[in-house]
């Protein structure tokens, strides 16, 4: 379009000399170079002789105002933050919620609107909310014992991931950038059918910390435990466990060694359910575990409950394009229910569970938990690994400018105590 205005208005200065056959030869000219039309080429160079300044646009009237924006901003932060299309679809359930717990007072045009809205629409009106600090850890898995050559590597054979039971576990390390020593872990554990993610703070990665974890997800879970696919690190490869797994007929496999997407589905959960609630601050003592053991409490709940989440249905590739589509946003809580495997019995204690919860008040006891567990991490001495380094290494340089960081929570939108 910039290369069409400037062949017009060079044009214009000799179609204005010119004379009427002149003017024809040019607006012929025109139209075979920019693929205009004669009559919008005439008007094109009209309007590049006499260049009339155009009146100003005259801006549309704002759909959403400032009254949906902030019970949008509300919701949104109630909910850790999601992306709108994760929010959208489940808007109006939410606002529901809101409304029968007085934590959200809206008119009905408001109401309305805010159940209407688009994902595209949520992601504009939010964009300025979305700056987070952005960071990553390592991984602390070792190696498993010889036993792994009789835990079969999972080639989705045994598995039906429509059918709630089949769940990935994995451990996050609560070291704080330092691996030395015993400290906390996180076992977390998904369900691959529906999103369901249990949680258990553990006092170290050793085997019976693991097994007592696991037997006690398995009592918590609303559908029978039918199948376990871990790493290979020895926590998990043991014969405890495979000899638990055997008498309980659970299937139990293992992800190839390094491939870390081979257990996508719990890998996913890691971040939001782990690291942005507890941060990577290091956790050793049993004052911090047991506050990790409240936090987590809690965490379940919220995320199970409310947390839509998407799962991938279709991936089509073109050339090197890669186009994947998606279902509907749901919260793993409305999975369960709409699963037919499930017992209705289970499902009645769910929804007797989900009636009692208010999300704004879980937000709030999430919120007092964090700030209890980084109270707790700051009143610990903090103390700095010293580097001895021959005066002669040639990275010297490099090591006298290493200083040892430590990144506490994620910040995370927070919502007033007050209601809105």
């Amino acid at each position: 379009m910039a290369e069409r205005k400037a062949v017009t208005k060079q044009m214009a200065k000799r179609y204005e000399r010119g004379s009427k056959k002149e003017k024809g030869r040019m607006l012929d000219e025109l139209c075979v170079l920019t693929g205009w039309t004669r009559r919008h080429a005439r008007r094109a160079l009209s309007e590049a002789i006499t260049e009339r300044p155009r009146p100003p646009r005259r801006p549309r009237p704002r759909t959403y105002g400032l009254e949906v924006l902030e019970g949008l901003r509300f919701v949104w932060a109630t909910l850790n933050g999601p992306a709108g299309k994760r929010l959208a679809p489940y808007m109006g359930e939410i606002v529901e919620v809101l409304e029968r717990w007085g934590e959200l007072e809206v008119s009905p045009e408001v109401r309305s609107k805010l159940v209407r809205i688009s994902a595209a629409t949520i992601d504009r009106a939010l964009v300025s909310e979305r700056r987070r600090l952005q960071v990553k850890g390592r991984s602390g898995t070792k190696p498993g014992s010889i036993l792994k050559r009789q835990i079969p590597i999972r080639t989705f054979a045994e598995w039906d991931d429509r059918r709630p039971g089949f769940c990935e576990i994995d451990l996050v390390a609560h070291d704080g950038g330092d691996p030395s020593g015993e400290f906390c872990q996180t076992l977390d554990l998904t369900c691959v059918a529906t999103g369901w993610t249990e949680i258990r703070a553990l006092r170290t990665k050793a085997q019976r910390w693991v097994f007592e974890a696991l037997k006690d997800i398995r009592a918590s879970l609303p559908f029978p435990l039918l199948g376990l696919d871990s790493d290979n690190g020895g926590e998990f490869i043991n014969v405890e466990l495979f000899r638990y797994c055997e008498q309980q007929n659970i299937t139990f496999t293992r992800s190839r060694p390094y491939r870390k997407n081979d257990n996508c589905f719990v890998e996913q959960k890691n971040w939001p359910v782990v690291r942005q609630q507890v941060g990577y601050t290091r956790y050793d003592t049993p004052v911090e575990l047991e506050a990790l053991r409240d936090l987590y409490a809690r965490v379940r709940l919220y995320v199970n409950f409310f947390q839509p989440q998407m799962k991938l249905i279709a991936k089509t590739r073109h050339g090197a394009k890669v186009s994947k589509q998606f279902d509907r946003a749901k919260t793993p809580y409305r999975r369960v229910l709409d699963s037919p495997h499930v017992n209705q019995d289970a499902k009645q204690a769910l929804q007797e569970i989900y009636v009692g919860l208010n999300p704004v008040q879980l937000k709030r006891d999430i919120g007092r938990c964090q700030d209890r567990l980084l109270a707790l991490s700051k009143e610990k001495p903090q103390e700095r690994k010293e580097v001895t380094v021959p005066p002669d290494h040639p990275l010297r340089a490099a090591f006298s400018r290493r200083q040892l960081s430590r990144t506490s929570l994620v910040r995370q939108p927070r919502i007033s105590s007050r209601t809105s």
